[in-house]
This record gives structure tokens, sequence and C-alpha cells, in this order.
């Protein structure tokens, strides 16, 4: 059986928000397996046990450049260890000079764009500089750059979230009010044909044995977790998504009243993914009193 340390225990509790004994039993009977841990939780307190995916623990900022003619866009993701370091002027140029030069160079990864020149220094020399300068370091993390089979339209929310959005038909104010949208409801993908069968396998084992629990009868399980998927579905698909600013109708009639399509968007959280180590000086030494 795996051991059951308080870091493992410390990782689930971040993730779900349950009670720590909760935490503890959970991982117990899953031999030590995060995943069925949260699921077990799930079935117990319900979706709020299930928001691992967004807690966000690095600093930084998210650049966007867009040409002219709405048709070559990029959205970047840079790092840096304080939020201070995220909104020193010296790091928000250099941020949105790299999203520039991923828009003119479209370098293929992150290791390319290390070469690629703003202001004829490489990106790595520039950065390296201005980690010298301001004492962080300072990192681009990841971006998408591509041609739009419409035009692009963004949203940058304090610069901690970013949306790059492609859409056909309509204007710039329906591409600003769906990529707010996006912003607010960070929906997982486009449509049903974008969300992973392991992730709807996992809603649907936590909706039989939510019903289970809740004593329904065995011929109704599986009717009952069809029906949990799809409304599952509907929250996290932009199409099937209510729109934030009117509720009465989905971001598909949005669409539809303006004459407009979605080809695809990409939706960037500073963070997002990155665990921060935390130093907790009363448990060292706590730990250290008992060697």
């Amino acid at each position: 059986m795996a051991e059951i340390t308080a870091s493992l225990v410390k990782e689930l509790r971040e993730m779900t928000d349950a009670p720590m004994m909760d935490c503890k039993k959970a991982l117990s009977e899953v031999d030590g397996d995060l995943q069925k841990a949260e699921e077990l939780l799930r079935v117990k307190f319900g979706n709020k046990a299930s928001k691992v995916s967004s807690r966000v623990a690095a600093e930084g900022l998210i650049s966007i450049a867009i040409s002219s003619d709405g048709k070559q866009g990029a959205i970047l993701e840079t790092n840096s260890e304080t939020d201070f370091c995220a909104k020193n002027d010296e790091f928000v140029s250099f941020t949105q000079k790299i999203a520039n030069a991923i828009l003119d160079s479209k370098p293929s990864d992150i290791e390319a764009l290390k070469s690629v020149l703003i202001d004829g220094t490489s990106v790595e020399e520039t950065r390296s500089n201005l980690v010298g300068k301001i004492g962080e370091n300072i990192s681009p993390r990841r971006f998408v750059t591509g041609t739009s089979s419409g035009k692009y339209h963004s949203y940058l929310h304090g610069g901690k979230i970013g949306v790059l959005l492609d859409l056909d038909g309509g204007d710039d104010d329906l591409g600003k009010d769906i990529a707010m949208h996006i912003a607010a409801s960070k929906p997982k993908a486009l449509d049903e044909s974008g969300i992973s069968q392991d992730l709807i396998d996992a809603e649907k084992r936590v909706a039989i044995e939510k019903a289970k629990e809740a004593g329904k009868p065995e011929e109704m399980l599986d009717k009952i977790a069809t029906g949990t998927v799809n409304k599952f579905l509907k929250e996290v698909t932009l199409l099937n998504q209510a729109f934030v600013k009117d509720d009465k109708q989905t971001i598909q009639n949005l669409l539809d009243s303006k004459g407009a399509k979605i080809h695809s968007f990409t939706l960037f959280v500073v963070g997002e993914g990155i665990e921060k180590v935390e130093s907790d000086f009363a448990a060292e030494v706590a730990e250290a009193s008992k060697i």
C-alpha cells in the first residue's frame, strides 16, 4: 500500500478544499491515487471539491499582438516571481515586444523564441539582462500564434487572463463581448468534440457513485449519469454556455443572431498549472525537532 504522506494529503486538500481528515481517508481508500481520491471527494462534497485546474500559483503577464488586418495573431504568457515584477514598466514593455516579435517571426516553440531578435538583441539576451536588472527570474512560458480563418479579436483582464478569438462575421463589439465572456466563463472547449473522453468518463463515474449514495435504483443510474454529463458539457463548452451579458441566450444563439461563427479561441491564465513552492517555517522547525 502506498504511503499517505502529509504532502500528499496537503495536495489533495488544495485541489478540493475538502477537510484534511476526509482527504487522508480518501487517499487511503484508493492507495494514494490523487485522481481517484478527488473523484471520491466529489461524490461526497459535490463539484466544489474539484478546483485544482483553476489554482494559479505563479505571477506574470499575458500579452497579445494582432496584425492591423486581424489575420495574424499571437498570445504569450511570461512568468515572473512576484506580482511586483509583473507590474514593472520594463517587464511590461519586454513582454509586449516579445509578443510582437512572435507575430512577425512565428518561432516554432519557446526554444526557438530565444534567438528571435527584439530591438537588435535576442530575446534570451534581453531576458538575461532584465533578470540582472530587476533581480527576479523571468521566463516566457508558452505562446500560440496563427492565421485566422475570420478575424482575430482579443481581451485582456488585468494582464492575468488573455483571450485570442478567431471570429467570422459580426463586428468588433461582438468580438470583444465574446472574448470577455471566455475570460469570465473559462470554457474548456468550443464544443463537445473538444472535451476528452477521459474527462467525460470521470464525470460519468462521479454521477453514478453519487446516485448510488442517494439510493437511486440500479436501472436509473445510466440515465442519471447521461443527464449529468450533458449538463456538464453545456457548462464547459463555449457554444452551449449562457452568455454572461444575457443569460437568456447561449453563445450559439448570439452568434446565430449576428450571422457569425467562431473558428477557435485560446485562453491563457497566468500561472495556470504551475505550483509555487511555499515555505512553512513553523512546519520546518517542528519537523527538524524530531530529528
